[in-house]
């Protein structure tokens, strides 16, 4: 879904990067009950979504230019989508990612209590 909204507006959203890592630590924390270790975890596992989300942005938007699937070149082309992403980023890609990280560990923390 970040990934889709990525590629459809064509440029990243901090509040989406909240959002998944919202998501992320909820889940955990409601599944995961009051485990000390979940707040981390969450933490990690949003920053693989982020992550995950920015590549899909990149298939989304070079599909569209290249006229090819973004679920094939997500799929077929895993490396060129690393490097475009490596290529890509910023001090705005990493800003996302503490920020998707800090709401999941915030999420998981309140699900739990």
């Amino acid at each position: 879904m970040y990934g889709a909204l990525i590629g459809g507006v064509e440029r990243e959203i901090g509040w989406a990067a909240v959002g998944v890592g919202f998501l992320v630590g909820l889940v955990a924390g409601k599944v995961g009950g009051r485990n000390p270790v979940l707040p981390v975890v969450s933490a990690v596992l949003a920053l693989g979504a982020v992550y995950l989300g920015q590549l899909v942005g990149i298939a989304v938007l070079l599909s569209k230019q290249l006229n090819v699937s973004a679920t094939d070149l997500f799929l077929e082309e895993f490396g060129l989508l690393t490097e475009a992403w490596s290529e890509t980023k910023d001090g705005l890609t990493f800003l996302f990612f503490a920020i998707a990280a800090f709401a999941a560990f915030s999420g998981a923390k309140k699900a739990s209590a």
